[in-house]
């Protein structure tokens, strides 16, 4: 595989991660990185590959890959001990990530400390993620499923034509360089009439390449390339053109290298782009004169029938593009302020991220989920799903398509290698000594690129023929009704669904009672309360981890028996309606590789009547400890016996799920009556919440009060849940709150005390997340606490710096006045002006090794040994540390032996003029 040498020629511009509040990861990166092991860092406890690095408000917490980390689509997170510290930046050399430690408290508590991007441990391999493991078999892949009676993955009867437009640049709020109006248009030939407008969106990747490097600079440096992201789906929009569409893919470049600064990644400045290029097809529309030829020698577009297709944060761009077209964004943070002059009925989600937990309800969605994702690997997107329900009327249908064997990246021919025109890779990195038996090439589960591209398509097509076309004859590819496209062969595709013409859903909310298995948490650090402890084998995407150390409404019922016939109720807080259903459809979790889970089924009404439905069985997905393969497949029973036995289906008091085979683990995502059909979808009158954030100094004195920035909008009441996070620990309590168009109900005060002593920044974060009646535009704000006393003056006086052979020289190390939080003032060894210098065999070798890393041999001056530094711990409220160098005596006869280390900056050099330890070593009398 090929793996090309990235260069990063600026930090702003090449940052693998984005969103991180102001002041916890945004500090300026030094252009080198240190290695981990420090005086400071063995102090501190950090494990190999982590140190602190720098001082006063520019110190950080530096992580450094074994190999370079490619701009991704995914967040690379901090965490400690379970909790996230924050979001990170990147230096130039594509592997080192640092995160500034504004928030202050000591490094002490600095444990068990990870690297996570989408789920995926990025420290535990380098930049591979979690090992597989020892070789395990080949999995086989499930049966085939049934053909669909309509294959939407078949060519139209039309021809189609190609072109591009490129137009002037636009400029959007907080992205200092414009961003381009580039875009494919792939239309058909020989149609009359308007007709529907596809839009593509691709994710973020690295932005402008050479032959054999990649970068994240916009514009593009003289020597490079923009890499044409946006052509990446000629595929699809050839097929979607051929089947009478207009298309068309835009280039986000300029967003990609400029999302790093923005809280929500970015997901606000795409929906801006994407509605920039939809208000010039609804301008060319109006006045088809003024239209780029290949727009003029297309169709014109029905601007009442768009469907937007959206790659990775591209998936998430095209989500909040949906959300302000129905609900208008702050108008200080949109980056397009016209009319709305178009109508979206459907988005597609490759592999998207959902950093903001926010799906629209009210528009039908299909969300592409590959099972061998190397990038996003959380499979966050389920979200997109499980996060509509409850939330409006439930008449949007929300598909899952899980597509076994498919990557990240495969879906974009220019991320594909030899298909790109850019250095690309297979982001399900292999490792040839473990090989991932569902995910690795060659295996029976793991798709080629040109197969997961033609599925790929084949659905992509289906939720346009669905959503757009309204051929209902399309909908079993997508709600869950088991049966597949046989344009998508080989590729194992299944599907479940929320909504449409489902109702009287069974939900695992706080208010349902559970008898015989336990109400277990999606997301909850407490292995006690947790869905999955940490026996399981993989993850779940329905459980995937949010910005909250647990997160409260996000649940499913555990089932776990040793024996057949141990039934597990579940009784609602209120009686459930299954009238005018057909089935009743459950979305059951089973383990995967696991085969013969088989699940008596029933229910008991107000009158106490009890009505066995029938058996379901369920089989897991190919899965191994690298793939994120706990996910719920959909299983229906149909009603019918119910309504022989005379049970009242209006008012069901509780369902029953009994055990069948010898032993197993289940978990019930939620159950629904379900009949076929798909009902016209209309936005409802929704609250929109957008958070905010502002500065503030802490001033030298007396206690202010200051409210974290809100603005409702939209109509209608709502309630969400409004998570505040510890700025120290990290961790967070939430509450219910209702909200109204203009109101202040989300009132979050927070107090700064004034002093005049040295702190860090600190950030007071509140996130916030629908449910009921809500849509959430900005989903993270907050108060910055700004520190705006200076760092005390380091002075350093001779405790022993003149001592025999054996002895330790001594330093005390002292602060002009005390401060707020632990500082750690660290000093580099230099070369001496003249005579005789110390060296490494005058020095205690435990401690030179565990300094610096390095042995004594060859003896050579310490000014020579790379990376050695002493370090002066200096707790909170504390005005002075004492610093020793042990020596020891040898029969050596020497003259007299100095030494010298200097102050260092905040980037860890030693710092000109700055306060320096210098000691003389004597030989033994």
């Amino acid at each position: 595989m090929f793996r090309a040498r990235r260069i990063w020629v600026t930090a702003a511009a090449v940052l693998a991660v984005a969103g991180g509040p102001p002041g916890l990861a945004q500090a300026a990166p030094p252009s080198t990185a240190r290695p981990s092991n420090t005086v400071a860092e063995r102090d501190a406890g950090l494990p190999p590959g982590w140190r602190i690095a720098g001082k006063g408000d520019a110190r950080q917490l530096v992580w450094r890959s074994t190999a370079p980390v490619p701009m991704g689509d995914a967040r690379v997170e901090f965490y400690s001990a379970g909790r996230r510290l924050g979001v990170p930046q990147l230096d130039r050399d594509g592997r080192t990530f640092r995160l500034g430690l504004g928030r202050g408290g000591s490094t002490t508590s600095l444990t068990d400390l990870q690297v996570r991007a989408g789920g995926r441990q990025l420290d535990s391999a380098g930049r591979t993620g979690t090992p597989g493991g020892r070789r395990s078999a080949a999995v086989a892949p499930p049966a085939r499923l049934p053909a669909n009676s309509v294959d939407p993955g078949k060519p139209g009867r039309y021809g189609t034509t190609t072109g591009e437009y490129d137009l002037d640049p636009v400029k959007l709020p907080g992205f200092p360089q414009p961003v381009e109006m580039r875009a494919v248009v792939v239309a058909p030939k020989g149609v009359t009439g308007h007709r529907p407008l596809a839009l593509f969106l691709h994710g973020r990747h690295s932005t402008c390449y050479t032959r054999t490097d990649v970068t994240g600079d916009w514009p593009c440096p003289q020597g490079t390339e923009p890499i044409p992201s946006y052509r990446g789906y000629l595929r699809d929009q050839r097929l979607l053109a051929s089947q009478g569409y207009v298309t068309v893919s835009i280039s986000a470049n300029g967003t990609n290298a400029q999302d790093y600064a923005a809280e929500d990644g970015g997901a606000q400045a795409r929906s801006s782009l994407v509605r920039q290029h939809l208000a010039r097809w609804a301008d060319w529309a109006a006045h088809p004169d003024t239209a780029p030829a290949v727009v003029r020698n297309a169709p014109p577009a029905d601007l009442a029938r768009v469907l937007l297709v959206g790659h990775s944060r591209g998936g998430e761009g095209v989500n909040r593009a949906a959300m302000d077209s129905l609900y208008p964004p702050p108008a200080a943070e949109d980056g397009y302020h016209g009319p709305v002059r178009w109508h979206i009925r459907g988005t597609v989600l490759i592999r998207p991220t959902i950093f903001g937990q926010n799906p629209v309800a009210d528009v039908p969605s299909a969300t592409i989920l590959p099972g061998c994702d190397g990038d996003v690997s959380d499979l966050q997107g389920e979200v997109y799903v499980d996060g509509t329900r409850g939330v409006s009327r439930g008449a949007a249908l929300h598909s899952a398509v899980y597509m076994v064997g498919a990557d990240h990246n495969f879906f974009n021919t220019q991320w594909t290698p030899g298909q790109a025109q850019a250095p690309a890779e297979d982001d399900f990195s292999d490792d040839p000594q473990h090989r991932d038996p569902v995910c690795s090439p060659g295996t029976a589960t793991r798709l080629t690129a040109n197969q997961q591209h033609k599925a790929g398509s084949t659905y992509i097509a289906a939720a346009a023929r669905l959503f757009v076309a309204g051929d209902d004859r399309v909908r079993p590819l997508l709600d869950g009704s088991g049966r597949r496209a046989p344009s998508a062969d080989p590729a194992l595709v299944l599907t479940h669904a929320v909504g449409a013409n489902r109702g009287g859903g069974f939900l695992p909310d706080g208010k349902v009672t559970v008898t015989g298995g336990r109400l277990c948490s999606a997301v909850d650090p407490d292995t006690q309360v947790a869905c999955l402890g940490s026996h399981a084998k993989g993850a779940s995407p329905h459980f995937a981890q949010w910005e909250t150390d647990r997160e409260a409404g996000r649940r499913a019922v555990a089932l776990h028996w040793s024996a057949a016939g141990s039934a597990v109720r579940v009784r609602p807080g209120a009686p459930v309606s299954l009238g005018g259903a057909k089935d009743l459809a459950l979305r059951v979790i089973v383990p995967p590789n696991s085969t013969g889970t088989r699940l008596d089924v029933a229910l008991t009404d107000t009158h106490g009547r009890r009505a066995a439905l029938g058996r379901v069985a369920v089989d897991g997905l190919p899965g191994t400890e690298r793939t994120t393969s706990y996910w719920a497949r959909e299983v229906r029973v149909p009603l019918s016996a119910a309504s022989r036995a005379g049970l009242d289906l209006k008012h069901v008091k509780s369902l029953e799920l009994t055990p069948r085979s010898r032993s197993g683990n289940a978990w019930l995502m939620d159950a629904w009556g379900w009949r076929p059909g798909t009902p016209a979808v209309r936005g409802a009158a929704l609250s929109r919440v957008d958070m905010g954030r502002t500065t503030v100094k802490e001033g030298d004195s007396g206690v202010r009060t200051y409210r974290v920035p809100v603005q409702v909008s939209g109509q209608g009441s709502g309630r969400v849940r409004v998570y505040i996070v510890d700025p120290v620990t990290g961790r967070s309590t939430n509450r219910l709150v209702t909200v109204h168009p203009g109101g202040h109900d989300i009132d979050v005060p927070v107090e700064v005390k004034g002093n005049t002593r040295y702190s860090y920044d600190v950030d007071h974060t509140v996130i916030v997340k629908a449910v009921r009646g809500a849509v959430i535009g900005s989903y993270r704000g907050g108060v910055t606490v700004q520190n705006d006393d200076p760092v005390p003056t380091i002075t350093v006086t001779p405790v022993a710096d003149r001592v025999t052979e054996g002895n330790p020289l001594k330093w005390k190390v002292s602060l002009s006045e005390a401060a707020d939080v632990d500082l750690s003032e660290m000093f580099a060894v230099v070369p001496v002006a003249g005579g005789p210098e110390l060296s490494t065999k005058d020095v205690d070798p435990a401690w030179l090794a565990n300094a610096s890393g390095e042995s004594p041999d060859p003896e050579r001056p310490l000014s020579q040994v790379e990376y050695l530094y002493l370090g002066a711990d200096l707790p909170r409220g504390k005005l002075s540390a004492e610093v020793s160098l042990p020596t020891v005596k040898d029969r050596v006869t020497e003259p007299a032996e100095s030494v010298l280390f200097r102050l260092t900056n905040d980037n860890g050099d030693p710092q000109p003029g700055g306060p320096v330890l210098t000691g003389t070593v004597l030989d033994a009398p």
